[in-house]
């Protein structure tokens, strides 16, 4: 493996080893890092800034720390890039949206401030699609910085809405992002571009800061190369904030060495095999065949409700509210996708008894899910039933040829925590995942059944060919 990879495609438990072993430095990766979001980064157009300046001094300070023996931890002096929902001093935060191009705030996120106090550089901010799909989007282009691309594949789409911290991360441009999810914004792009993305549990991560879509469903969360890192990332992001007062009370700790290897007890949900794409449900079944080498598992069946349309009632009303202020002003006719400039005013009319009834539904839900996932470690299931969109092809005559997967919808409605692992290639060698569901506060037990999976398999080390 060639240095520039070395250093690319590393791990963060890899270049925290690599500081301190005096391998490389925070200013070296600082540079290194942002040539590759300059060079490669912006071919999948998932740049929105480069804030090299206050990256760089950043990274001194951390050098500087490291080198005196304070030691913030193992996110201390690593470069990172966060979704441009999140407001970071120095640069403009978007929302992936034109009419908000210059659009900046004077303090940083809470996730922005965490990390810091951890350590790590912010040196990115990173493209999404435009207001995080909240009102709608029928095609890939629909984002301020263009159609987010998938470094396996330059024809075909990386996800949204998180996009760029995607393509980011799996193109070696940068070492982890942090993305966000209200209904598959985490777990679909790391799927499609073949990296390693968790969701918290709703209110595990502070979302002060951050650009409201729907705040009953919105979570942020890391997107990296392992299971591993992700656990890292976490636990420097979590914990309770008097800023965000639906953030749980309880502080959250990553500690993998106090994680049992073996043993799990796994539910196993094939909603969506039957018209999934052969290479996708073929690799879910090897997948299968791994787990069961330390894990029994067990199938099972999600309980009856009108999930996806609860979760589009919920979305639709609150994001209506969430972007009234653009809606009224016109600025909705500044959005790159047509869909996005009607859908706003028609999310406007929908009945608040709608709104009541969904979320009286939204409870038995939780209730009925916390039955089930209270059997389990976890549920392992598909993360999308097909691989990565053409570029030049709707989303309704591509993902409308099969049915719309309905854990997505349930566990996000439920504040479930799920974790989506690379698991395979399938058509136009993009790659597939699937993905393990748990209770609400389990993401310790699901970090610990994908650390094993990982541990067992390569697919989270491959790397496209991006140069």
């Amino acid at each position: 493996m060639a240095a520039n990879d070395a250093l690319s495609f590393a791990t963060v438990r890899d270049l925290a080893r690599m500081l301190r072993s005096g391998e490389t430095t925070p200013t070296a990766l600082v540079e290194h890092f942002a040539e590759r979001l300059d060079s490669v980064g912006r071919r999948y157009n998932a740049v929105v800034t480069i804030m090299l300046d206050r990256a760089r001094r950043e990274a001194a300070l951390a050098e500087a720390e490291l080198k005196a023996g304070y030691d913030r931890g193992p996110l201390h002096g690593i470069p990172y890039g966060a979704k441009d929902l999140l407001a970071a001093v120095g640069a403009p935060t978007t929302w992936g949206a034109a009419p908000l191009r210059d659009q900046v705030f004077n303090a940083d996120a809470t996730v922005i401030r965490r990390l810091r106090d951890a350590g790590a550089v912010l040196l990115a901010k990173l493209s999404m699609v435009e207001l995080a799909g909240g009102l709608g989007y029928n095609q890939p282009n629909a984002s301020l910085t263009g159609p987010g691309i998938t470094p396996w594949n330059p024809e075909s789409w990386s996800g949204g809405s998180s996009s760029g911290s995607g393509s980011a991360v799996a193109a070696g441009a940068i070492p982890f992002a942090i993305g966000s999810e209200t209904w598959g914004s985490i777990v679909s792009p790391s799927n499609f571009c073949g990296i390693t993305g968790l969701r918290p549990t709703y209110g595990r991560v502070s979302r002060a800061g951050a650009m409201a879509l729907s705040w009953t469903l919105d979570k942020l969360g890391p997107m990296c190369r392992t299971a591993d890192d992700c656990g890292l990332v976490l636990d420097a992001i979590a914990g309770p904030d008097p800023d965000d007062p639906t953030t749980l009370p309880e502080p959250y700790r990553y500690a993998p060495e106090q994680d049992r290897t073996e043993g799990f007890r796994l539910g196993v949900l094939r909603d969506g095999l039957d018209d999934a794409q052969p290479e996708v449900r073929a690799n879910f079944e090897q997948s299968l065949a791994v787990l069961s080498e330390f894990a029994t598992l067990e199938e099972v069946t999600l309980p009856d409700f009108p999930y996806a349309e609860v979760a589009r009632i919920i979305l639709n009303a609150e994001s209506a509210a969430a972007f009234e202020d653009l809606i009224e002003s016109g600025a909705v006719a500044g959005l790159t996708a047509p869909e996005d400039r009607w859908g706003a005013y028609a999310r406007t009319v929908i009945p608040a008894v709608d709104y009541l009834r969904a979320l009286r539904v939204r409870r038995h839900i939780g209730v009925a899910l916390d039955r089930l996932l209270a059997r389990y470690d976890g549920v392992v299931c598909l993360t999308n039933a097909v691989v990565a969109a053409p570029l030049d092809m709707p989303f309704d005559a591509y993902f409308g040829k099969v049915r719309r997967l309905p854990i997505g919808a349930a566990g996000n409605l439920a504040g479930l925590p799920a974790i989506s692992l690379p698991n395979g290639f399938g058509e136009r060698g993009l790659p597939t995942a699937m993905q393990i569901v748990g209770r609400v506060g389990s993401e310790n037990s699901i970090l610990a059944v994908a650390r094993a999976y990982q541990a067992r398999t390569d697919w989270h080390t491959r790397r496209p060919e991006v140069g």
